[in-house]
């Protein structure tokens, strides 16, 4: 009987730390709507956490202690897009070495195709986290170019040692499109930092709306809300908080109907949590796009809760599972505008029901989802995983 093979050597550890050093990747450094990638590498403890990236994005997430693989230049452009193409990089290989990297753990099934192979080579866990698009956007399929996309997703996901989903919804959808063993799927919603957020002297919205103005969003069906409740002689103000492709015809509508809606642009964090402190409601009506596009979970939906305001939203992708209806906010079904009217016109109607559901929004995002917490369940799934590299093929775990 031929004897069991050896366990994969470690690679070579720059410096003298105890901890083990997870590669965090994402292909571009950082969007900056990616606050919870950020977070979640700024949280871990136990390993160091090398976020790493193909390119610079020029953001206010773009970090100097970053690694980041290609410069700008005609022929630096020209190294990442073969890299992109083949998933191969002397430099990275050489970063992982030098780095003494353990564990990969790549964000979106689109950024995962760069460093599967990679993985793969140096005998390296691989672990990715899907978030939405990357596993609910049909259009990205398509093509000639989609289907090669979609190929090499599908090969990225089915090899890597865990697949991380966001939710339960997203779970069931990284199965559905790409085919994941369900056995190999987490579901570890990301959290986020707990903090105290001052209470203003009074509200200065009834209604708060924050995040990129594109047709997911559902915007237009909030704005056909607050008409509906206009022509019955309520006049809600809302505050818009972010920009997109659709603010102008956005402005354009709230204007000609003569709606109470102020659009704020991008703003800070520290200004995002007190928009939503100063306003009683925050609404969110998330609805697929024609694209296929879903929302994962809704991050803003916790950072609401964290505010202590109630949510109302459609049912739709991992939503119910950000907003407990009836509890921390109200749900109306996806595309149900006059439901979504009621659901206001009911929060602002009853102060009590709304302040109880606030307090409940904010213990429940205090109880389950710090960013901390959440975070040393991924560390977990590190050991884990970098644990099942280790054992002899074979043989079971001592």
């Amino acid at each position: 009987m031929a004897p069991a093979p050896r366990a994969r050597e470690p690679l070579t550890v720059r410096g003298a730390s105890a901890s083990r050093v997870v590669l965090v990747w994402r292909n571009d450094v950082l969007h900056g709507s990616e606050t919870f990638i950020r977070n979640q590498v700024d949280a871990t403890r136990g390993w160091r956490a090398v976020l790493t990236g193909a390119r610079r994005w020029d953001s206010v997430l773009s970090a100097e202690t970053d690694e980041i693989l290609f410069g700008s230049s005609a022929v630096e452009r020209l190294r990442r897009r073969l890299f992109l193409m083949t998933g191969r990089s002397a430099r990275l290989d050489r970063l992982i070495r030098t780095e003494g990297v353990s564990v990969i753990h790549a964000h979106f099934a689109t950024s995962a195709t760069a460093v599967a192979a990679t993985a793969r080579r140096l005998r390296l866990p691989l672990i990715v986290t899907v978030h939405g698009f990357d596993v609910t956007n049909r259009d990205m399929l398509r093509g000639r170019r989609g289907a090669r996309s979609g190929r090499r997703m599908r090969r990225a996901l089915q090899a890597a040692s865990r697949v991380v989903a966001v939710s339960e919804f997203i779970a069931a959808q990284a199965t559905a499109a790409f085919g994941v063993d369900p056995e190999r799927i987490r579901v570890l919603p990301i959290g986020i930092p707990l903090r105290q957020i001052p209470a203003p002297a009074g509200a200065t919205w009834d209604l708060a709306f924050v995040g990129r103005l594109v047709e997911k969003k559902g915007v237009s069906d909030l704005l056909a809300a607050l008409s509906l409740l206009a022509e019955r002689g309520q006049r809600p103000t809302l505050a818009i908080v972010g920009d997109g492709p659709l603010r102008a015809s956005l402005e354009g509508v709230a204007s000609a109907r003569g709606l109470a809606v102020e659009f704020l642009g991008h703003l800070p964090p520290d200004s995002v949590a007190q928009t939503l402190r100063k306003s009683k409601v925050f609404v969110a009506p998330s609805r697929t796009a024609p694209d296929g596009d879903a929302e994962g979970f809704g991050m803003v939906y916790l950072e609401a809760a964290l505010a202590g305001v109630p949510a109302i939203a459609y049912r739709h992708g991992g939503v119910p599972e950000a907003i407990v209806d009836g509890t921390t906010g109200l749900l109306a079904d996806e595309g149900d505008v006059e439901g979504l009217a009621e659901s206001i016109e009911t929060m602002l109607s009853d102060a009590g029901a709304r302040a109880a559901m606030g307090r409940a929004a904010e213990a429940r995002v205090r109880a389950e989802f710090d960013i901390g917490s959440r975070t040393e369940q991924l560390v977990a799934l590190y050991e884990e995983v970098l644990g099942d590299a280790a054992a002899p093929s074979g043989m079971p775990d001592a």
